[in-house]
Parts: structure tokens; sequence; C-alpha cells
């Protein structure tokens, strides 16, 4: 079998317009990219080698541009990071970048204090979104949403948007100079075009975990809020009392608790199932949210819808390029 016969990667970086492919490519150790779904930014991770001292340490706050893939079948995009780590460590020298996605900005990450009332969900994420020179992508269903008072103190725009992903169960995230809100497992982008679902074998990988948890550890989820006109706290109850999680935060409104409640109830459900996965080859064309059917396993694992929540590429400087994915199951 000739070289040829084999597959190889192909990836490009690019530092704040400059391609330093072609200089790093012979220094290469590591290239990692870590795609999250919601809350935390996506990661670039890249090690060289600097033997020879020759290799200049990035500023901060400098950008990168990264594309993967393999040669001959074209590179796939992953986004535009910001350099917030170096590290420069011997012997032998070697050079660690670290960068996030240039998205969540500093700004972003300011902590404010504010308010909204008697407004929507859709009209507070377009007002963050407009404050931040970003487009707004939400789901129709959850823009709707009346909000009759939310509090924002002492906390980040990213924590706010985080927050609000987890109360109504939705993909919160910045991409793409976008914010995206959109129910999560939904199959689709928030403005209702379908994600291309994926087909994996088992024959794709080198190895696997599937961890299933008793389904009656949790039987519901409850939550309590304050009723000022009657001075009580109350409850309310989503799924059976007989195993219940509950969620430690009172609610203003008998509506946020049951909101907080249905949403919970639903992350406990599909994590009550995991499947991690690693291939043998890497598929840049996998990202996180994206539905994934799988074949040659145990009935349980084959017979289930699985939606990723985190991919993991990583290419090495000796050829590899593999995919980890981090699967819960669809409810």
């Amino acid at each position: 079998m000739s070289a040829t016969d084999y597959p190889v990667p192909a990836w490009k970086v690019v530092l704040d317009g400059q391609d330093l492919t072609a200089r790093i490519a012979p220094r290469l150790i590591d290239l990692t990219l870590t795609e999250c779904r919601g809350g935390e930014a996506d990661q670039l991770d890249l090690v060289i080698h600097d033997h020879d001292g020759r290799m200049a340490l990035p500023k901060r706050g400098v950008t990168l541009s990264v594309a993967i893939g393999w040669q001959g079948a074209g590179l796939v995009n992953k986004g535009t990071f910001r350099v917030d780590e170096v590290e420069h460590a011997g012997a032998p020298d070697i050079i660690t970048i670290r960068a996030r996605s240039t998205d969540l900005t500093r700004q972003m990450r300011s902590r404010r204090e504010r308010s909204w009332h008697a407004s929507t969900l859709g009209a507070v994420l377009r007002n963050l979104a407009g404050e931040h020179g970003l487009k707004a992508s939400i789901a129709a269903a959850l823009a709707s949403i009346a909000i009759d008072h939310l509090d924002q103190v002492n906390e980040s725009d990213v924590a706010l948007l985080t927050r609000l992903g987890q109360r109504y169960d939705a993909v919160a995230t910045v991409k793409a100079g976008t914010l995206l809100f959109a129910p999560v497992g939904s199959g689709t982008t928030p403005g209702g075009t379908a994600l291309p679902q994926a087909r994996i074998t088992r024959a794709d990988g080198d190895r696997h975990r599937y961890s299933v948890e008793d389904r009656n550890e949790y039987s519901g989820c409850k939550c309590f809020w304050n009723d000022r006109k009657r001075a009580k706290r109350k409850q309310v109850l989503v799924g059976s009392d007989d195993n219940a999680f509950t969620v430690r935060e009172t609610f203003k409104s008998e509506a946020m608790a049951r909101q907080q409640a249905r949403s919970k109830w639903q992350q406990l459900q599909r994590g009550a199932a995991k499947f991690i996965y690693q291939l043998a080859l890497g598929r840049a064309d996998l990202y996180p949210e994206q539905q994934v059917t799988v074949s040659g396993f145990k009935p349980e694992i084959d017979g289930q819808a699985w939606l990723i929540v985190q991919a993991t590429h990583g290419i090495s400087g000796d050829g590899g390029f593999t995919t980890a994915l981090e699967m819960e199951r669809v409810l």
C-alpha cells in the first residue's frame, strides 16, 4: 500500500490575517479543538516545538482562525479564537497556545445590574445581542414566552444567557457573531432549518463508553415559589414525587417555578444515559446539537437516538486526526 492510500489530515491556522500553517506544520505536536453546546466558549489548544528558539510567543488578545479536515476532502471552517494563554516550557522547549471563541468578549463577561419588566424572552435576548453588536437567532416558541420580571444582579451577560438557557432547557450561546437560543435536542437551528443528522458505526471508532443510571433514581422534579398574597412558600412538581429532584432556588412566581421544574426534569432524563465515542478517523463535520444514530453495539445503544453535547477534534504532528464525541440520549 502506498503512502497515498492513507488519509492525511489537513489544517489551516491564520494569525491576525497571516497564514502560519506552513511555518507551524513542521513543529506541530498537537492541535486540539473543543466545541461545546453552550455556556462555555469553544477552545483551541496549539502545542508546538521551539527546539531552536526561533518561534516568537504570540501576544495575548490576537486572533486565530482555524479550519480542519482531510487532504482532498476540503477543510471545515471552525471559527475565530482569541489567544488568552501562552506558555513556554522546556527542555525540550515547547510553546502552548490556548485560545477561546472570540464571540464571548470581555465586555460580555463584565458583571452588571439591571432588570426587565413586562417583557418577553425574545425581547430580552435581542436586547443582549444588540448591546454587543450581535445578530439574534431565537426559536419562535421561546421568543414569545412572557417575562413578568427578570433581575440581573452582579452577573455578566454570559452568565445571564447561560442561566436563561438552563431555565428554558435551551442551547444558549454565541457563534459566528450570532446569539443563538433554541430548544435542546430540537434538531433544527433557531430559524427552523433542520440540522444534518449523522450516522456512525462501531467500525468507525477506537473506543466507546456507554453508561445508564437507574431510571427511577429521580422520578420527577420539584421547585418552590413565594406566594406573596398568601405569604406562603408553595411547590410545583413535574413528574412524580416518589424520588423527585429538588431545585434549591425559590422562584418569584408559580409560572417561573413550573418552567424551571419542567426544564430540569428534561435535563435529568436526557443525562440518565450517556455515550462517549472516539472516532478513529476524525470528522470535522460533527458538532454539538447534531443528532446521531449508531450501529454495531448493544440493542440498548443502537436503538437510541443520541445528541452531541461536546465534540473534541485532535490533530497530532505525526499525522493522526481523531474526533471524540460526548453524547446524551434524545428524549
